[in-house]
C-alpha cells in the first residue's frame, strides 16, 4: 500500500513539474500610453493550450500566458475551470491586436471567439489591458511575431 501511495506521490510531483515547466518569454505591447512589458508562459502545444491558466489562483501584474497556434485560424476560448478573471487578447500574425475580450468571467463556459483568423492569444489579468491603454491595432512585440514576417 505504501508503495502505491509513494508511486502516486511521485507521479503527482512529476505532473506538477511538467505543468510548471512551460517555456517563458518576454513580450511587450506598444499602446497610446507607452510600452508595457510582460513575462509570459508559452503555450505552444495542444496540451498546454488546453489547460491554459486553469486552476491558477494568482498571477503577477506583469505576467500572462501567450498561446502560439503557429498558423492563422478562427479561435474560440472559454473560462471553464479558470479561477482568475482575464483579459483575452487576440493577435494577428504580424503582432497587431485584432480584438480584446476584457474581463472574461471565471468558470464561464460561454464561447469567446476571435473576430478574424489570428495566430496567437495573450491572457493577462482582467482590467490590465484597459489600465495600460491596450487596444485593437496596438502592436505586440515578441519572438513569434518577429519571425512571422
Amino acid at each position: 500500500m505504501r508503495a502505491i501511495l509513494l508511486s502516486g506521490l511521485v507521479l503527482s510531483i512529476a505532473f506538477a513539474a511538467t505543468a510548471a515547466a512551460l517555456p517563458m518569454a518576454a513580450i511587450s505591447v506598444d499602446s497610446a500610453k507607452g510600452r508595457s512589458a510582460f513575462k509570459v508562459e508559452m503555450a505552444n502545444d495542444h496540451a498546454s493550450q488546453e489547460k491554459g491558466l486553469m486552476y491558477r489562483k494568482a498571477m503577477a501584474a506583469d505576467a500572462g500566458m501567450l498561446f502560439d497556434f503557429h498558423q492563422d485560424s478562427m479561435l474560440t476560448f472559454w473560462m471553464k475551470n479558470t479561477v482568475l478573471p482575464l483579459d483575452i487578447i487576440f493577435i494577428r500574425r504580424d503582432g497587431t491586436i485584432s480584438s480584446i475580450a476584457g474581463n472574461a468571467v471565471p468558470f464561464s463556459e460561454s464561447p469567446i471567439p476571435s473576430s478574424e483568423p489570428v495566430r496567437a492569444v495573450l491572457e493577462i489579468n482582467a482590467g490590465r489591458a484597459k489600465a495600460l491603454g491596450i487596444e485593437p491595432g496596438d502592436k505586440v512585440h515578441g519572438a513569434i511575431f518577429e519571425k512571422a514576417h
